[in-house]
């Protein structure tokens, strides 16, 4: 079964408040054994839109990634995020 990730990209209105955020989701990846791939490096728009910060999350698999994002404790975090900030956020399995 191959990895899975989430790809989020993510443009924050509020940075003081969106570190609820941050307290509220860090426990819930630890729990799921999330590992950041990339967590809002540099970066350069070759093409398209993008947003301010970026993200690639890796899971064991995508049960593991689609437990994570549907928990109870994910989403009491998720509904924080979307207070203070808008983005695209995909589930997308890794190569076999």
């Amino acid at each position: 079964m191959p990895k899975a990730y989430w790809i989020v990209h993510v443009t924050v209105h509020d940075e003081v408040r969106y570190r609820d955020y941050l307290a509220a989701a860090m426990p819930v990846f630890e729990k799921y054994g999330a590992y950041f791939v990339v967590r809002n490096g540099l970066y350069e728009v070759m093409e398209g839109a993008t947003r301010q910060r970026n993200f690639v999350i890796e899971f064991k698999n995508r049960a593991v990634a689609m437990e994570c994002y549907t928990s109870p404790e994910y989403q009491a975090a998720k509904a924080i995020r979307q207070q203070y900030s808008e983005g695209d956020f995909v589930i997308i399995d890794g190569a076999e």
